[in-house]
């Protein structure tokens, strides 16, 4: 009788809810709430020459969202940026989310005829650009036939726009006539905030998209995994945020709204200058930022950085693995540096390589090993690593797989992209195009993209490990693995090098080779693992967002 009793009780609490209760959508605004109650004075910085307290940042939002509403963005008109990383970026990622419209992050590094595909495709309206970027509007303008409204980002006040380009208004005037209140309106939580376009090596770029609830729900689980180690490698309220990500590539890892929500002092150093970075680092006591290793190593090469402290820097790879040498040069400069691991469709983040706790003191082999990882899954995401035939394959650190996912915060789909969308969440989990295998302790190991996979004497070749090793030569400051072409094996890994410039011994291709075959002999790799080629470089061609070009270097290797 207790038990029906309290089953009914139970049916009948259901219909209970009082009238007035308020359901609390996931709207981007949420994220302001806490910052707003303690930390409205903390500084928000743009080139050391800016600064901004939150609560200016709040009322900067508000006159943002008052001066497009002016220009006639309304609830699902799309808005696109075109700005280096800035204060003003990130006001735009609070105020045209906040109003119901879309943001598009437009990436800037992409060609002339890219960049208009993909302001177009998303069907953008509004566009606000820098300065540094008005050639490349003025040449794509008439391919602009959606955009009605421009509007001008001048840092020095004092450019005159080309006469073919006309601007409602300049951005700081646009703040500046606006007011510092705006009634941010309730709407569902599935309502698409952002968009922006993948960098594929093939075909044109991919339209993604995500959601407030989504981003919401990213920054909260993100912002749980970072603040969750016992020690290192991890984020708190006394950090000082710096990206090294841009700003228009996956929300520059969503890292933007995770320091907000925390209230954390946020640094934005506009164009990436290196030896600037450093000095920002050092004058502004930087200690979290992420990005891919390209621009780390480039970094640590400037002059700047020869006498520069690191020592309270922690700083996550992604976008690309993390080479051991470059893991071991940051480990010994102090630098708290480890993966994360990712893509533009989701969002980004799916695991980092935190250290767990650890009884015993570990050796800088173990530890660069360790932080090189792909590392463990954050909270909420369902990872799987899969045959062909979706079966998942053993976690025993030797059977390799694609990785599939799940996670509340995965883009659905390619924007206007019914059949892309289609492959990409076949069988129900998003496809990633990575192989990888999990170890018995659960960590992940990327392997390599499905299509750069080396297959090499009917032996399938990881170019990340390769890549790996070869980096731990003392003269190689950055290298690429690729497969070319060979009649006898199918294909065979070529090595492209770049030398420290500081290198006083000369270095052969045989030297590399020579490198390589003491990781054979001792059975850490497999002999066809071997580089039948080494080229050495200047420098190695990368993407629009810093990672290694593969593709390029296998159409132009010769």
């Amino acid at each position: 009788m207790y038990h029906e009793a309290n089953q009914a009780n139970d049916a009948s609490d259901e219909n209970e809810d009082a009238q007035s209760a308020y359901a609390y959508p996931l709207l981007i605004k949420r994220l302001l709430h806490t910052p707003m109650a303690h930390a409205r004075e903390q500084e928000i910085v743009y080139r050391g020459k800016v600064r901004i307290s939150y609560a200016q940042l709040q009322e900067r939002i508000a006159r943002l969202a008052n001066g497009l509403e002016r220009l006639g963005v309304k609830h699902g008109t799309t808005v696109a940026v075109m700005d280096w990383d800035s204060h003003r970026y990130l006001e735009c990622y609070f105020a045209i989310p906040m109003m119901g419209a879309v943001l598009q992050t437009v990436n800037i590094r992409l060609s002339q005829a890219e960049i208009a595909y993909t302001i177009d495709h998303a069907r953008a309206e509004v566009v606000l650009v820098h300065t540094d970027f008005l050639p490349v509007l003025e040449a794509i303008r008439e391919k602009l036939p959606r955009v009605h409204t421009l509007v001008l980002i001048d840092d020095e006040g004092n450019v005159t726009p080309p006469p073919g380009l006309e601007f409602a208004d300049e951005y700081e005037r646009l703040l500046a006539s606006s007011g510092t209140q705006f009634d941010f309106p309730d709407f569902d939580e599935n309502t698409r905030a952002t968009t922006f376009y993948t960098t594929g090596t093939t075909g044109l770029p991919k339209g993604v998209y995500f959601s407030h609830r989504q981003l919401v729900l990213h920054t909260i689980t993100v912002m749980a995994a970072l603040t969750s180690p016992e020690d290192g490698q991890r984020v708190h309220r006394g950090d000082v945020y710096m990206p090294l990500t841009p700003m228009f590539h996956v929300h520059a890892w969503g890292m933007p709204y995770i320091a907000t929500l925390m209230g954390l002092k946020q640094v934005y150093p506009g164009r990436y200058v290196p030896d600037r970075i450093v000095e920002l680092i050092r004058e502004e006591a930087v200690t979290y930022s992420h990005c891919v290793g390209t621009i780390l190593h480039m970094m640590l090469s400037c002059p700047q950085a020869k006498t520069a402290d690191f020592s309270k820097w922690k700083v996550v790879i992604g976008g690309g693995a993390l080479p051991n040498g470059l893991a071991r040069a940051a480990l010994e400069r102090g630098i708290d540096i480890f993966t994360g691991y990712g893509m533009s469709e989701t969002c980004p983040v799916l695991t980092l390589a935190q250290l767990m706790p650890s009884r015993e003191p570990r050796t800088l082999d173990e530890e660069v090993s360790l932080r090189c990882r792909t590392g463990l899954p954050i909270p909420l995401v369902d990872l799987r690593i899969v045959d062909e035939e979706m079966r998942d394959v053993p976690h025993d650190g030797l059977a390799s797989g694609e990785v599939v996912v799940r996670a509340p915060w995965l883009t659905q789909g390619y924007l206007h992209n019914p059949e892309a969308s289609k492959v990409l969440w076949e069988g129900g989990y998003l496809h990633t195009q990575d192989v990888a295998r999990i170890g018995t302790d659960g960590y992940l190991q990327i392997t390599d993209r499905i299509k750069d996979v080396i297959k090499s004497g009917g032996e399938w070749v990881s170019s990340l490990d390769v890549e790996s090793l070869i980096s731990q030569h003392p003269a190689v400051a950055e290298v690429a693995v690729i497969g070319i072409k060979s009649e006898k094996w199918g294909e065979r890994p070529a090595a492209v090098v770049v030398l420290h410039p500081e290198c006083a011994m000369p270095v052969s291709a045989e030297d590399i080779r020579t490198h390589v075959m003491q990781f054979v002999e001792t059975g850490k790799i497999s002999k066809y693992a071997v580089p039948e080629i080494v080229k050495f470089v200047d420098a190695i061609e990368k993407t629009s967002v810093g990672k290694l070009n593969k593709k390029w270097l296998r159409e132009n290797f010769d």
